[in-house]
């Protein structure tokens, strides 16, 4: 079992949830960040710190979003780990709840 992020983290990158992962398993890419589901522990403690509310258990990914699953594991097997919070985008407010993300993702 793991937690993934899903597509509302796009352009938002909050990275608030990092700070209390006690395993390193989150992963920053350039607008999107990703749990390495080797890594997680299903400890839960990420999920409540997201501002964007982009992270949920792998059973209860919503529908259509099954697709982060997938992607979650194969980014971060590139991305670098990131362990301490940074600021988010600027305009991370305006881009939190915005549909259709996914096209906008940088790898």
């Amino acid at each position: 079992m793991t937690f993934v992020v899903v597509e509302n983290c796009i352009k938002c990158k909050y990275t608030d949830c990092v700070e209390v992962c006690p395993v390193d398993c989150f992963h920053e890419g350039p607008n999107f960040l990703v749990i390495d589901p080797e890594e997680c522990i299903d400890c839960s403690l990420c999920e409540p710190e997201c501002p964007a509310e982009a992270i949920f258990d792998e059973d209860d990914v919503p529908a259509g979003q099954e697709q982060f699953i997938a992607l979650n594991a194969e980014l971060a097997k590139d991305w670098p780990v990131i362990t301490e919070q940074k600021d988010p985008p600027p305009d991370a407010k305006e881009w939190d709840g915005k549909p259709d993300k996914l096209k906008l993702l940088e790898r």
